[in-house]
């Protein structure tokens, strides 16, 4: 299985940086799972266990072939859908406790009804966790991303869904500022090359397998010079904090 860029992978030891920011999110909700619970965009499902062990019903839903494949053999009790969303086509409405979906919503075209979806299928009282990059801190254009937001985008989205949210960071601290320090300027050198401004001017679906060839390479020659920056960056040097000017990931609370 060939894993893109935009597949975060536990495999992938130059993937460590980014992967451990994702998975801080699902311990984030860890404890707030129970009873029948969704997640949208599973993925390769690294999160899974920690949903799997307190949820009374699991469902998951994501649009790759391969997730099932993947995950029904270690988690024999989940409901597996193959879907591209939205809408939720397969999901009845008032029917879950909890949805998860983390680093989701930037692949959305129709982001309204992403969430309107999500507010359908939960119960009354239910709640929903998502999370998403800042925008402020992308350092190139990701073509596999359909809108990234700011702070404000995002609430004025929610808003129209969720009269009741709250909207919260994960944050890095020395150790992942540093890294992110590195790869800001490794990007940069590659993008010196693009004189024209051409990751800004062609269509995304042009730009995805450059980004991908790119993106690989600079992860791998960042994991080559700072081998144990890499591999040192753990779960505990991301935590839940008030939005500021260091926000990483925006994480979201959205009460039905």
């Amino acid at each position: 299985m060939l894993f893109s860029t935009e597949v975060t992978s536990s495999k992938i030891i130059s993937d460590n940086p980014l992967f451990q920011r994702t998975l801080k999110a699902y311990h984030l909700v860890a404890p707030h799972i129970h009873g029948n619970v969704l997640e949208i965009g599973c993925g390769e499902g690294y999160g899974v266990a920690l949903l799997y062990k307190n949820a009374n019903q699991l469902t998951l839903i994501d649009k790759s072939p391969y997730t099932a494949e993947l995950i029904h053999n270690k988690f024999p009790n989940t409901t597996i859908i193959q879907e591209k969303i939205p809408p939720l086509t397969q999901l009845e409405s008032n029917s879950f406790d909890v949805v998860v979906s983390f680093q989701v919503i930037e692949h959305i075209k129709d982001a309204a009804l992403y969430l309107e979806e999500i507010h359908r299928v939960l119960k009354p009282n239910g709640k929903a966790y998502i999370s998403t990059p800042n925008a402020l801190k992308t350092i190139a254009r990701n073509p596999w991303h359909y809108k990234e937001y700011t702070f404000e985008s995002l609430s004025s989205l929610i808003e129209k869904t969720f009269t009741n949210y709250r909207i919260e960071a994960i944050c890095g601290n020395e150790k992942t500022d540093a890294y992110y320090e590195k790869n800001q300027k490794s990007v940069a050198r590659f993008l010196r090359y693009d004189v024209l401004k051409l990751q800004h001017r062609i269509p995304a679906w042009l730009l995805q397998i450059p980004y991908e060839i790119a993106n690989r390479m600079n992860r791998k020659k960042l994991l080559n010079k700072n081998p144990n920056l890499v591999n040192s960056i753990a779960l505990k040097d991301y935590s839940l904090a008030e939005h500021s000017e260091a926000t990483l990931d925006f994480f979201c609370t959205l009460s039905k």
